[in-house]
């Protein structure tokens, strides 16, 4: 019994991770490509000083929830 409760307790924690990580891939499509695009194909006119700053914000923002999903998959159980 203790060995289904480590296993469903360490796909739970994977499941986690992967929720970060998808959340991470979101802020990279949202935050960088989706400005990027947006500017490259001037439908939306965005002064460029302003567009690395945001651009930067939601990299950073991906790179952290990419490390969120790191550690938490540091808790799995062997």
């Amino acid at each position: 019994m203790a060995a289904i409760d480590k296993t469903a307790r360490n796909e739970r924690i994977k499941t986690t991770a992967a929720w970060f990580n998808g959340a991470g891939i979101a802020a990279v499509a949202v935050g960088c490509f989706a400005p990027i695009t947006a500017f490259v194909t001037s439908s939306v006119p965005i002064p460029t000083s302003q567009l690395n700053v945001l651009v930067a914000g939601w990299l950073f923002m991906s790179v952290a929830l990419h490390f969120a999903a790191r550690m938490t998959l540091r808790r799995l159980e062997e």
